[in-house]
């Protein structure tokens, strides 16, 4: 695949992908950290309805392993690139990620009410996954394979971290899901949106395929149970009326043509 200029694919992130590269769990990606929705009772039910990972050298984690590896054939392509970028899930840098299926250019500045939303869907999806990597250990990819190229500088520490459920997929598709009711003209693409950042994280070679599967199912279960409460109703409404203004506004991104060839790549 003809590979893109690096600059164009992250021209809305700046410098995200360094941020990210020192943090191999969403939660560290932010700078703050604001109060979630979900009491810990909420988020542990959650957590106790997610399938333990797959148990090694049984067909599933063969699967998972025979899928990772095929990944590394994107290693430096444009869907490489793009996963660099959605490595940053700081919401102020994050909400970029939906700019072009929106049709707009989303700053924090035009859009302070969803910036704090999603800081505390981040908090909730982010939580509920660690929770869950608590309860058994599953080795990262490039814990497992000490050789392994990331998209982000990786720690040490970072490599020898668990894996499932994938807190990057949750956060991926929690935001996919709050977006989806802000913009309900943009639903299925703003899911597949968040779908994709956690297939990024399979890029990247940080999870397994199952890993970002059960992150995907969690993330989207948080924010179903944050939609039962009144902070959280009071928060969107809040946020529609930022992004009603800021996709009134007529913007557009740069990025966008650099986007649409990354994920029009087939995955191997």
């Amino acid at each position: 695949m003809k590979r893109l200029a690096v600059a164009a694919v992250v021209a809305l992130g700046g410098l995200a992908g360094a941020c990210a590269a020192q943090a191999p769990s969403a939660m560290q990606a932010t700078a703050t950290t604001p109060t979630g929705f979900l009491d810990a009772t909420v988020l542990q039910a959650l957590v106790d309805a997610v399938p333990p990972p797959p148990v090694e050298g049984s067909p599933a984690a063969l699967a998972d392993a025979a899928g990772s590896q095929r990944m590394r054939a994107l290693e430096d392509t444009d869907r490489w690139t793009l996963a660099i970028r959605h490595a940053e899930l700081r919401p102020t840098i994050a909400i970029s990620h939906f700019d072009c299926l929106l049709g707009t250019r989303l700053t924090p500045e035009q859009a302070p009410s969803l910036i704090a939303l999603l800081d505390r869907v981040l908090i909730d999806a982010n939580a509920a996954a660690e929770l869950g990597k608590a309860r058994a250990f599953r080795a990262r990819p490039v814990g497992d394979d000490p050789d392994r190229r990331s998209c982000q500088v990786v720690s040490a520490a970072g490599r020898a971290s668990a894996s499932y459920p994938s807190g990057s997929a949750s956060v991926g598709a929690a935001y996919g899901e709050v977006i989806a009711a802000l913009a309900p003209d943009r639903a299925a693409e703003a899911r597949e949106m968040g779908r994709q950042i956690g297939i990024s994280r399979l890029v990247c070679g940080m999870h397994y395929p199952s890993d970002v599967e059960a992150g995907r199912v969690l993330g989207e279960a948080v924010v179903r149970a944050e939609a039962a409460d009144p902070g959280y109703q009071a928060s969107m409404a809040a946020a529609r009326a930022d992004l009603d203004r800021a996709r009134a506004a007529g913007l557009s991104s740069p990025a966008c043509a650099a986007e649409r060839l990354a994920l029009a790549a087939p995955l191997p």
